[in-house]
């Protein structure tokens, strides 16, 4: 990817040799000042090292909390931009990361091995509160509305030609036609089991019937809107490309796929020497809508703009920080 600040994080230092670890991060890439978030005496100079993981939306939303602690006077470092849920977690879990976003969906069943996710967005984010932090000591908080759930989608033609609306919908052309319903699928989401192993016992899709072609995910958005390699395709259900390009996404009318909302995540040592952290993203949180973040991200994937320099004027736009 072609991300100047990308570029940096890693030119900074973001990945050191195996044996050991992650360096303390890099310069917050561009500065803010005080908006409706002010400077607050308790977090005054309290080096706070800022996560994400390696796609769009995560290095968006490490930059966001980066802004927020900068303009509430912490020393901040940056950490954007690790390569996959696992590390940023095992980084978490050993103290060289202090905060970042993260999604309930991964917490509950990549993180804590559960098999059957919670429908309820609520009580989902509640069951992997409670169960993190008793089982690994990890802080779970300010859970945002947007939901970066898996989804299938289909261009407007596919959806005319098919009248399929629903995953049951599709699930039932994949029995009486499956060159209809040629579908690409990203490679992880061929074989998680919250992704299409789970959805074919789920919906009782015979997977011997299906025509699939497993593709990177990039490919997926644009392959799906030409119509030509796959009518159907996996995402991410906030990625800026799905309105960009005019896509629907199908309903999960049977609610297979896991919620994923973004919530705050902290060693708990960490939360409880600075509870501000908290309650000074809270907030932000509040207003991270699948709308809001759906833009976000398309501004980046579509419009080829710097995730810092979105999250900076979304930021400033919302009134929490002023650019400097």
């Amino acid at each position: 990817m072609n991300r100047r600040w990308r570029g940096v994080a890693l030119a900074a230092g973001v990945l050191l040799v195996a044996a050991c670890g992650l360096e303390s991060g890099g310069a917050v890439p561009l500065r803010v000042g005080p908006g409706s978030i002010v400077a607050v005496p308790e977090l005054d100079g309290v080096r706070i090292i800022v996560g994400s993981k390696d796609f769009t939306e995560q290095n968006i939303l490490g930059y966001i909390v980066e802004f927020a602690m900068s303009a509430a006077g912490a020393e901040v470092r940056d950490l954007t931009n690790i390569q996959g849920s696992n590390s940023l977690r095992d980084a978490q879990l050993h103290g060289q990361i202090d905060v970042a976003y993260d999604y309930t969906g991964t917490g509950w069943i990549n993180y804590l091995g559960k098999e059957t996710p919670i429908p309820d967005e609520v009580e989902q984010f509640n069951a992997v509160r409670d169960a993190d932090l008793a089982a690994h000591g990890m802080v779970w908080t300010d859970m945002a509305p947007m939901n970066n759930t898996y989804a299938l989608l289909m261009s407007q033609a596919t959806a005319q030609e098919t009248g399929v609306r629903t995953l049951s919908d599709y699930a039932a052309l994949i029995a009486k036609d499956p060159d209809a319903a040629a579908t690409c699928v990203g490679t992880e989401f061929n074989v998680r089991q919250d992704g299409y192993p789970g959805l074919a016992r789920k919906y009782n899709i015979d997977v011997g019937k299906v025509r699939k072609q497993i593709v990177q995910d990039a490919v997926v958005y644009q392959a799906t809107a030409d119509g030509k390699q796959c009518k159907f395709g996996s995402v991410a259900a906030t990625d800026g490309r799905i309105p960009a390009l005019n896509l629907i996404l199908l309903q999960d009318d049977q609610r297979f796929f896991p919620k994923y909302n973004a919530a705050v995540v902290m060693r708990k040592s960490f939360a409880d020497a600075h509870p501000q952290v908290a309650t000074v993203l809270a907030p932000i949180s509040q207003r991270l809508t699948n709308e809001a973040i759906t833009e976000l991200n398309r501004q980046v994937d579509v419009e080829g703009r710097e995730p810092a320099d979105v999250a900076r004027d979304w930021m400033v736009a919302q009134g929490f920080v002023t650019a400097r």
